[in-house]
Formats: C-alpha cells, sequence, structure tokens
C-alpha cells in the first residue's frame, strides 16, 4: 500500500515522531466538546490562584526562616522580600542540641514504623485477599468493626501503661502501627491480581511465602509505594501519642519540640541563651524548624506521586 504523504511537510503521515510528547494532553474523546478560550482562562486562573495559596505561605516560612534578627525586627515580624541570607538559625538547630536530637528520633522512628507497618499490613491484606483462607470472614469483619467502633483514649493509655511501653521509643509506633483502610486498599489490590498467575505459580511448587515476596510484591509497587509514604508521613508528623505517652524530654520528636518552641513552652539552653541576648530571633528559629518538619515530606513526595493515581485507584476500585 502505498504511504500517504503529508503535502505540507511532504514527510509520510502518522510517523512515530509525529505522536504527541510526553507533556502533551491526552487525545480529546469524540463526544467532547472543545473547551472555549473563557473557560480555559478560568481554570488557569483558578489553577494560579491555588498555586499562590499554597506557595506564598511557604515562601515566607522559608524566606524568615533565612533572615537575621534585625530584618526580622525591621519586617515587624515575618519577612515577605528576603534582605540577604543567612543560615546561623539552622547552623544552631543542627550543631547537637535538642532539636538535632529529636530529629534523630523522628527520623527512626519513622523509618522502623513504616517498615514494620508495612511488613504487618502487606501480610494481613495478602491473608485476606485469599477467599479460601481460614477465618478469612471472620477476620476481615473484624478488621472492618475496628474502624467504626474503638475503645477510647483512657483505655488505650491503661494498656500501653500496663505493657510497660510508657516512656520508650515503641509508645510512639505500636499503638498507631497499622490502619484498616491501607490493609482494605492493599487487600482490593491483592485481589485484582490474575488467579491463574498464582495457580501457575502454586502448580510449579511455590508456597504462599515465595508467592507474596516474588510475585505479588514485584506487581504491587504502586501501591506499596503510595501506603509507604501514608505510613511514613504519619509516623514523621505524629506528636499526641509523644504527648502523652512520654515524660523524658530527650526521647521527644521533632513534632513536640516544635509545639514547645511556637508556642514558647519550653526552649534548649543554648538557644535560649542566643535568644535572650539578641544574637538569634525567636522567629526565625520557629520557622526554620518548620521547614525541617517539611524537608522529608517535600523531598519525597515527587518519588512517589507518579504512583498515586495507579496505586490508588487501582487498589480502591477492585475488590
Amino acid at each position: 500500500m502505498t504511504a500517504v504523504i503529508d503535502k505540507a511537510a511532504n514527510k509520510p503521515a502518522n510517523r512515530p515522531d509525529d505522536r504527541p510528547g510526553r507533556w502533551a494532553a491526552p487525545p480529546r474523546p469524540p463526544w467532547e466538546e472543545e473547551p472555549s478560550k473563557p473557560g480555559l482562562a478560568g481554570k488557569g486562573l483558578a489553577l494560579t490562584l491555588a498555586a499562590f495559596a499554597i506557595l506564598f505561605p511557604l515562601w515566607i516560612v522559608i524566606v524568615t526562616s533565612l533572615q537575621s534578627r534585625k530584618t526580622i525586627d525591621a519586617a515587624g515580624g515575618l519577612v515577605v522580600i528576603p534582605k540577604g541570607i543567612t543560615f546561623v538559625a539552622y547552623k544552631e538547630l543542627l550543631s547537637g542540641g535538642q532539636v538535632q536530637r529529636a530529629a534523630m528520633v523522628s527520623l527512626g522512628v519513622t523509618l522502623v514504623g513504616t517498615l514494620f507497618s508495612m511488613a504487618v499490613s502487606v501480610l494481613c491484606a495478602y491473608g485476606l485477599s485469599r477467599v479460601g483462607s481460614t477465618g478469612h470472614r471472620w477476620f476481615l469483619m473484624l478488621l472492618l468493626a475496628t474502624m467504626f467502633f474503638g475503645a477510647g483514649l483512657i483505655p488505650t493509655y491503661l494498656l500501653v501503661q500496663a505493657l510497660g511501653l510508657t516512656d520508650t521509643y515503641l509508645a510512639l509506633i505500636l499503638p498507631s502501627a497499622v490502619s484498616v483502610f491501607n490493609i482494605l486498599v492493599l487487600r482490593s489490590f491483592f485481589m485484582g491480581i490474575s488467579p491463574e498467575l498464582i495457580d501457575s505459580a502454586r502448580i510449579d511448587g511455590a508456597g504462599d511465602w515465595r508467592i507474596l515476596w516474588k510475585i505479588v510484591m514485584p506487581l504491587s509497587r504502586a501501591v506499596l509505594a503510595v501506603i509507604s509514604l501514608f505510613y511514613a508521613v504519619g509516623y514523621w508528623s505524629a506528636w499526641f501519642n509523644a504527648s502523652i505517652y512520654l515524660t523524658d524530654q530527650d526521647m521527644m520528636p521533632l513534632q513536640n519540640v516544635m509545639i514547645q518552641l511556637v508556642q514558647k513552652q519550653e526552649r534548649p539552653v543554648g538557644l535560649a541563651t542566643q535568644i535572650n541576648t539578641g544574637q538569634l530571633s525567636p522567629l526565625a528559629i520557629q520557622m526554620a524548624v518548620m521547614v525541617m518538619a517539611l524537608l522529608p515530606v517535600a523531598i519525597l513526595s515527587p518519588f512517589v506521586q507518579r504512583h498515586f493515581k495507579k496505586g490508588m485507584l487501582t487498589g480502591a476500585v477492585k475488590g
């Protein structure tokens, strides 16, 4: 068949390099009308305002954390337009005091807690995804019941105290280690995997552990990445468990230290001395701690963002 020639460009049509680029919009369905210019302008304006409302407060926090006390005092508080850059606040926070120790505590709790929560959630979800497994329906109903009924704060505290977990790092992990919602999302995703693929692995002699490790988990990278991010953000941002289960200030995570600094309840000795002598601005310290608390989530989110659509929609719709 003779190739159709594009007369304008003098080249065959439908060549591979004529396809839309990576960032090009997907083809519009034939039944959908073309958007009008006012509509496009309105969408662009709405997105611009939404981006500004999100980024402008972040800009103020970051800029204020990088300003000297003289600049902050001259601005009367938060700084919008920077006048020079200084990293004095970050240098003092990371010089080995309470804030650095709290950051290491939060990092350790986040890593250990996320690994533990993912291990429990994956094992539970895989067991519940096998419909013919023993007690499948009863375990599923028991998990669903915990989403609607809870013991309350006082019984939970008494249980943690009876187990001897108060003033230990396990108190920051075990009480909130498992989310039933995340288990249900993983279960729905696992149930969407082709049964023929698992049956063929069983015929070849693979057991449940090998099927989970070699087949199910590699096929579930998208949903595993999303659920891991959910757990990690939850552990990193958690402050309530530490406030009721911990009394030792040296064990407090970063979020609790940030609350103390912002509310001016208690300041580390070194920082309090420099603030009182005028060497540091308390507002710059507060903003720097906020930046430190936001930085890990801001760094991880772009790497997991591409998995959100596939991981959440596929896991939520099927089942």
